[in-house]
């Protein structure tokens, strides 16, 4: 499949978009939502026609590297990368996190080499007089892009919206949007021209306490995407202060019968000078639902540092 189209085979529909060039990055995060092979006590197995949606979305997006959530497991894994290769999208470097949470995991799959993988699965906090492990761990990883150019990637999924008893699930993503951030800032201390994406599924909106912990403010401040649709919107906004009125939700919330956008690519400055907004997007998938309650978020990159 060429880059210059997208193929959804579940329909016959042909859309056409800018094709990135040679020195180009394409970086996805996507909810995979319980891509689980087998069964266990609290959740389901994926069923076929899921799995083989997940495929053909990420077929669509030709992506050069991809960070998943809720991933059942290494085979799990191989299992997308498998379906993706027999669709012609070749990712054949592959990483995976196993955290405290047994069932589902954070991962990377990658066309570029990762030469370095730093996984980060027994942090804690204190909270309510109880200590709590960041649940799903958090991925970081090296890719190289091409000799001259490298990205640092972080793979999160934070604590979902779901209430537990042990303490406030709210504070509890803070913590580990906390964690997250001194993570990136100590591999910065390190390795200061380090262009750093932080991805995943965050779990909450714009204005929450955890993601306002990770944007940070000031000279500290990262920059939020924010992808949206190409559905022809100009990006109205009546407030400056706000952002324009584009479709930018990222999951559906059955209980609540809402949309939000609660995925995330963050990129540190040293990224955002290379990022490409024109290429950056929502895609709009016929039958997205079928794969996962989320959909992916889609941003490009130029693989040259500026």
């Amino acid at each position: 499949m060429t880059r210059a189209c997208w193929f959804w085979l579940v329909t016959t529909c042909l859309v056409v978009r800018a094709v990135p060039g040679a020195d180009t990055i394409r970086v996805a995060t996507y909810n995979v939502e319980n891509y689980i092979l087998a069964a266990t006590e609290s959740r389901p197995a994926k069923t076929e026609a899921s799995k083989d949606k997940v495929a053909a979305v990420l077929q669509g997006l030709s992506p050069d590297l991809v960070g998943l959530q809720e991933v059942g497991g290494k085979p799990a894994l191989m299992d997308i990368q498998s379906r993706l290769k027999a669709r012609g999208l070749a990712l054949p470097h592959a990483e995976i996190v196993h955290g405290f949470d047994t069932n589902i995991q954070v991962a990377l799959l990658s066309r570029f080499p990762i030469t370095a993988l730093r996984p980060h699965v027994d942090d804690t906090y204190l909270l309510s007089g109880r200590r709590f492990r960041v649940s799903r761990g958090i991925l970081e990883a090296d890719v190289q892009v091409s000799p001259g150019y490298r990205l640092t990637v972080f793979v999160v999924h934070l604590k979902s919206r779901r209430a537990v008893p042990e303490a406030d699930e709210g504070e509890m993503r803070r913590q580990e949007a906390r964690i997250l951030r001194e993570k990136v800032v100590e591999r910065l201390k390190l390795q200061p021209k380090a262009n750093v994406v932080v991805l995943g599924d965050f779990n909450d909106t714009k204005d929450s306490e955890s993601v306002r912990t990770l944007v940070g403010r000031g000279a500290d401040q990262w920059v939020d995407t924010r992808p949206s649709e190409r559905n022809g919107d100009t990006g109205f906004s009546p407030n400056p202060r706000w952002q324009p009125r584009t479709v930018s939700w990222t999951h559906y919330y059955g209980v609540e019968d809402s949309y939000s956008r609660i995925d995330y690519v963050l990129l540190h400055p040293n990224a955002a000078s290379e990022w490409d907004a024109t290429a950056s997007f929502l895609p709009t998938v016929p039958d997205w639902g079928l794969a996962s309650d989320h959909r992916p978020v889609v941003v490009t990159l130029r693989a040259a540092d500026r």
